[in-house]
């Protein structure tokens, strides 16, 4: 149950807020806690459906956590109390949802609770990663240290997949004018036109026959087609969630012509990050290699990096287990990792491994990026182009006659 709240603060400060608790002497234990004296309490009163808080815009985002974690690093560092911290930020935090978690693992860890186990308890909002990272620096003692390194790491994230959304805007914005000017000639300008030249009686061009039987067909049975594109997508959703689907899926994707081998630096990136990040923090190899491969996004990694896990236990160099999956660990990389285990400093190779393939990426997107808009425009201009032969053949005819 939430109560409305009134209190002051040791210093004779009036605060309000609101607390969540099993009942009203719960909820002023819980406020005695935090040095406020109750004054007033009211249980909150559940309000009408027109008045309740809608949750769909807000949705808690990458960027709400990564801006979590560096700030809660930075507190941290500060040697402010992880409590302290925690209701700090939840006080400033303005999605209300990120609020109401921050204030329960808030409640958690004030109760004697790990904060790992309590960001376990919220699995939709924090990864096995983020969850392992934080334990690895809660049994060394360098909590600090390994929320700063998360925050980084979630920062680099972040800017990445940012900047592939962002290469992808203006692809989809030519993609989209295309679509609409189909849209607008197929429903409105085609139509009148097949009505005019039908009523001239001479034989059509070749092209302009076509154009309007395609324009009466996608206006007779558009629906269909488009349900027939919806029902394929989600039939490829469904099998991409079996486990043959998956591997088919993440097989195909790193066989690619022009994307596989973005796909393979992209999974190389992220694999030489999380590592570099986790073993930084002082979780074990072993232990590592299993956090990583529960987040990787593609089987065919996932399944060579249990294999080093497994073989790791064992005694095994990663390098040796990498360097037997050639198609998707390339022989560079192994062999940088291989004198990072020699050298003892494998969380800074993969780091020197990861600036690499960043860099890459980023001449990759801007490399395709070159090749598709102007593939765009030309496809554009084509179609542009052949609907308006398509309707000026015909009218040029007529004014010849």
């Amino acid at each position: 149950m939430k109560y409305n709240y009134q209190a002051r603060t040791k210093t004779g400060e009036s605060q309000s807020g609101v607390v969540e608790a099993s009942s009203k002497e719960a909820a002023i234990s819980l406020l005695r806690k935090y040095g406020l004296y109750v004054t007033v309490l009211e249980e909150v009163t559940v309000p009408p459906l027109y008045a309740k808080r809608v949750k769909l815009f807000e949705r808690i985002s990458r960027k709400d956590i990564v801006l979590f974690s560096r700030q809660l690093a930075i507190m941290f560092k500060s040697k402010i109390p992880l409590v302290e911290a925690l209701i700090t930020l939840a006080a400033q935090t303005k999605n209300l949802d990120l609020k109401e978690r921050i204030l329960d693992l808030s409640e958690e860890v004030e109760g004697g609770t790990a904060f790992s186990a309590a960001l376990s308890k919220h699995p939709e909002i924090f990864s096995a990663f983020y969850i392992a990272m934080v334990k690895a620096g809660e049994v060394s003692g360098t909590l600090s240290q390994a929320l700063e390194y998360l925050a980084d790491h979630l920062e680099r994230e972040y800017h990445l997949a940012a900047k592939a959304r962002g290469a992808m805007l203006y692809p989809a914005l030519v993609l989209f004018v295309v679509f609409l000017v189909l849209a607008l000639m197929i429903f409105f300008v085609i139509p009148h036109l097949g009505e005019v030249l039908a009523g001239t009686g001479q034989e059509l061009p070749a092209i302009t026959q076509l154009v309007i039987n395609s324009a009466t067909f996608l206006r007779k049975w558009g629906w269909a087609f488009i349900l027939g594109i919806i029902l394929l997508i989600l039939a490829g959703f469904r099998y991409h969630r079996t486990k043959k689907g998956k591997e088919f899926f993440d097989r195909t994707s790193l066989a690619l012509p022009i994307l596989g081998p973005f796909f393979k630096m992209t999974n190389l990136s992220r694999f030489a990050e999380n590592l570099s990040t986790l073993i930084a923090g002082g979780l074990p190899i072993a232990e590592a290699l299993q956090t990583v491969g529960e987040i990787v996004g593609n089987r065919c990694y996932q399944e060579v990096i249990f294999e080093a896990r497994d073989r790791v236990r064992k005694g095994e160099p990663i390098s040796q287990v990498l360097s037997e999956a050639p198609e998707v660990f390339p022989p560079v990389f192994v062999q940088m990792v291989l004198v990072g285990e020699r050298t003892g400093t494998l969380d800074t190779t993969l780091m020197n491994i990861v600036n690499f393939y960043k860099g890459e990426i980023d001449r990759t997107i801007d490399n395709l990026l070159s090749i598709l808009e102007p593939v765009l425009i030309i496809i554009l201009g084509v179609i542009v182009a052949g609907l308006m032969l398509a309707i000026l053949v015909p009218l040029y005819r007529m004014m010849a006659f």
